[in-house]
């Protein structure tokens, strides 16, 4: 009979580091990191194929693709941009890639220069956190919901006249 309350306690305790085990590779496992790609990522290979002075809009288009983005004033520069995200369990993802390719071309539509940029060419800007104010007046609660309701009588009594003609 001793022999087995040992053989109980044992299995329990074995059920018991099992389940530990079995809660901690899930815990484990839901905070490992999830990477994610976006944009427009260029083939290096087929960038190389993008001779400057030989090729035009239409032939960069078939080796490369359809551009992320294109110039906005003077339609003259595609850019190819694409960036790599890192984001483990709960914090905010931080950007671990970005790449930007720039195709220049020249007014005949011929490819003039081909930049690449990356994350390290990029700056970052500092948001103001300060209000523009505004011209006007800041009315309260109780003036905002009686002036509403001025003005929807006014609607009320305007098309209640305009029947009575």
């Amino acid at each position: 009979m001793f022999e087995s309350k040992k053989k109980q306690i044992r299995a329990k305790r074995f059920a018991a580091q099992a389940l530990v085990l079995i809660v901690s590779a899930a815990m484990m496992s839901a905070c490992s990191s999830r990477l994610t790609v976006h944009g427009s990522v260029v083939d290096p290979e087929r960038l190389a194929e993008v001779k400057p002075g030989e090729m035009t809009r239409r032939e960069v288009q078939e080796i490369l693709g359809s551009p992320s983005s294109k110039a906005v004033f003077d339609k003259e520069s595609w850019y190819y941009v694409s960036s790599r995200t890192e984001s483990f369990a709960f914090f905010e993802p931080k950007i671990t890639e970005r790449k930007v390719v720039i195709i220049r071309f020249n007014k005949k539509g011929i490819v003039a220069d081909v930049d690449k940029l990356d994350l390290k060419d990029g700056k970052k800007i500092e948001i103001v956190e300060r209000e523009t104010p505004t011209k006007g007046k800041e009315y309260t609660l109780i003036e905002q919901l009686v002036g509403n309701v001025g003005s929807y009588m006014g609607r009320l009594n305007k098309a209640g006249s305009e029947g009575a003609q």
